[in-house]
């Protein structure tokens, strides 16, 4: 897989029915790895080193959004179990575009989440929502889970 602009982590690796799969430590489960899924991993990692508890973690879970059902790529939730930051992930190879800020503003129509990150491993982008002033603000890098307000 490719080189992230992230630490490197160790992770498990088996291969099933030819296909190389990744254990996932939120899912507790193999997964097949993807370029996507590649991203996921390692962003899995770096908020677990940034204190965000991997218990507060979810992956691909299914929400309904205007009755069409769909999947988030990854939602933290709060110490007190509110939705607290959605991320959209894509392959690195995918450059980073208005349509990937689009799905997950989609995604947090429903959530209402304080932060949303997009990141395809190369470039990680993250901004904190202001729903008072129904805007948001880009934030220079990812902040520690204790350091987020919302």
């Amino acid at each position: 897989m490719d080189k992230l602009n992230l630490p490197q982590y160790n992770f498990r690796f088996i291969t099933e029915g030819g296909k190389q799969l990744v254990f996932d430590i939120v899912r507790k489960k193999y997964v097949v790895l993807t370029p996507e899924e590649w991203v996921r991993q390692n962003m899995v990692q770096f908020l677990s080193e940034k204190k965000y508890p991997v218990s507060l973690m979810a992956v691909e879970k299914k929400i309904v959004i205007n009755q069409q059902p769909m999947r988030f790529d990854l939602l933290v939730y709060s110490k007190k179990g509110h939705p607290y930051l959605i991320a959209e992930f894509k392959a690195p190879a995918v450059k980073i575009s208005q349509a990937a800020f689009d799905q997950v503003v989609r995604y947090n129509m429903e959530l209402k989440v304080p932060y949303i990150m997009v990141s395809n491993g190369m470039e990680h982008f993250i901004c904190k929502v202001d729903y008072s002033k129904n805007s948001y603000s880009f934030l220079k890098g990812i902040p520690d889970f204790g350091d987020m307000s919302g």
